[in-house]
């Protein structure tokens, strides 16, 4: 696949300009002594990063202190990268064009310039590095009970992996003897991560679980293997690290009055809502719909089908009814994350509205952010959370059209394999399969040759006219692979025989819907063009 073609069609490019170049040419590789004196240093303090295997910029970093009355200390430091990007420059118009960096399979296009990216920003391990951090003290319920946000200078102790900081936790000897002074920290890491994940839960967080694809390449860029990516208990901790640094960040701006570009997702829209109630009430559910559906509601709903034939099917409509996130200048809240103040603070390399928050931060605890500037940012942050949302939409777009040409390259040599499947989406013209290797393809409504199907747009389920037989999202099915269209990035399957029909028999009974010739009006008719 022409990556250079892909990338320049969402608006991405490798390389970067002139006036680009010369600014980071200028930037010197050491930082004087002078700007450590203005900074809390925090050279003596064991500070880690955790990241991929290949990862190569390191944003952020921890730190952990279990205090002596059961409380914790925890550091989120990420890089100060407003310190060389600054407003107006080549370099900032540059980064706030490209709004996020891409990150395909083989290849990154990265927001900054190398050198700042993987090198004068990055948090590498025993170097010195300028960052902006979040200290919070962090009792035992996970509330934050006091914070300090502040410009820092750290030195990272250590890179570690997420593969490796598992290995230590799960107990592999060679990995705990080899980081024995480690082994505490991370035990602590692991103790705060599942006090805060549990707290997110009790507000009504709402988590979805679909696995993404990970792709291993041969010397020549071919995929020669594909499996659902693995997230363990390292992903977690730091996950839960940076929802929380993110939370206190944003509820720091709205309490002190400083713009912000927050991370908003907003409630479901009832139309939606509707559509699943009845959908959900087919399963033997209940979901009633008032003018607002708080986020333990559907927490809740996910709780009880959890382990149960419905589990696939009403995690992936309730994904599909909610609004997708957005940044915007106004503080509404985060449905999914049951949170009323949030922000992306966390990412500043990689992500612009990250790195326009720390700037204006910054002058709040430079003591410049006067009613001048204030009026100058509330135009900015409008600005910015427009253009930063087009642009991780469009980077979006771009990984996952290259992904889908990974899968169907993998996919090639594979023709007339059969499958065991599992259905991921309905539609009047057919039904996405997706494997357990996260590859999907359609089968054809056309194609299933044993009945004619009518599609029941309210239940999402496909019906046999004759025989009464159903599918529905999250059914088990055994399919051929019958075609793959590389250019197209399109698999097609074909039905071979039918693996499970208890979830769609589950369906039919629940619902109390007449099928087969039982079925004297249906709502609409399909045939495939």
């Amino acid at each position: 696949m022409d990556i250079k073609s892909l990338l320049n069609e969402y608006g991405y490019f490798q390389g970067f300009n002139l006036a680009v170049a010369e600014e980071v040419k200028a930037i010197s590789d050491t930082i004087p002594n002078e700007e450590f004196a203005k900074r809390k240093c925090l050279f003596d303090q064991t500070v880690v990063t955790i990241d991929g295997d290949d990862s190569k910029d390191f944003d952020d970093a921890v730190s952990i202190k279990k205090l002596k009355n059961g409380k914790f200390e925890l550091g989120v430091h990420i890089a100060d990268v407003s310190h060389y990007v600054t407003e107006g420059s080549a370099l900032d118009a540059e980064a706030y064009n490209r709004g996020t960096s891409v990150y395909l399979v083989d290849t990154v296009v990265p927001m900054l310039p190398e050198k700042l990216s993987n090198d004068l920003c990055s948090l590498n391990p025993h170097k010195p590095r300028l960052t902006m951090s979040c200290i919070m003290k962090i009792d035992s319920m996970g509330n934050v009970e006091s914070y300090e946000i502040c410009e820092t200078a750290i030195k990272s102790s250590d890179r570690f992996t997420y593969n490796k900081v598992t290995q230590i936790l799960e107990g592999n000897m060679s990995a705990r003897n080899q980081y024995a002074e480690y082994i505490e920290m991370f035990e602590q890491m692991r103790e705060l991560a599942l006090v805060l994940r549990d707290k997110r839960m009790r507000q009504g967080s709402i988590d979805f679980d679909f696995p993404e694809p990970y792709f291993t390449l041969d010397e020549n860029g071919k995929p020669v293997d594909v499996k659902p990516y693995k997230t363990t208990i390292s992903h977690k901790i730091i996950e839960e690290f940076m929802l929380i640094a993110n939370e206190t960040v944003a509820k720091h701006c709205k309490l002190q009055e400083i713009p912000c570009i927050y991370r908003v997702h907003e409630d479901p829209e009832r139309e939606k809502l509707e559509r699943l109630a009845k959908l959900v009430k087919s399963f033997g559910f209940s979901l009633k719909v008032k003018d607002k559906v708080a986020p333990k509601t559907l927490q809740s709903l996910l709780f009880k089908a959890d382990g149960t034939n419905a589990q696939t099917v009403l995690g992936t409509v309730t994904l599909r009814a909610m609004m997708k996130a957005r940044y915007c200048e106004e503080n509404l809240g985060h449905y999914g994350l049951a949170k009323e103040n949030y922000c992306h603070f966390t990412s500043p390399i990689r992500r612009y509205p990250d790195l326009a928050t720390h700037r204006m931060i910054k002058e709040w605890l430079q003591g410049t952010l006067d009613e001048r500037r204030k009026t100058h940012y509330n135009k900015y942050t409008k600005r910015v959370s427009e253009q930063s949302t087009e642009t991780e939409v469009n980077a979006t777009m771009a990984e996952r059209e290259y992904n889908d040409y990974l899968m169907c390259e993998y996919m090639e040599d594979k023709i007339g394999q059969e499958y065991i499947g599992t259905i991921s989406s309905v539609t009047n013209f057919g039904m996405f399969i997706e494997l357990p290797n996260t590859v999907e393809g359609l089968v054809r409504v056309a194609d299933i040759k044993d009945d004619y199907y009518n599609f029941d747009e309210d239940s999402l389920v496909l019906v046999g006219e004759r025989t009464g037989r159903m599918f529905c999202i999250g059914q088990q099915v055994n399919v051929k692979l019958i075609k793959v269209n590389t250019e197209l990035k399109q698999i097609d399957f074909a039905m071979t025989e039918f693996v499970s029909d208890n979830l769609a028999k589950e369906v039919k009974k629940k619902s109390g819907k007449p099928t087969g010739k039982r079925k004297k009006t249906r709502k609409k008719k399909y045939r495939s063009k």
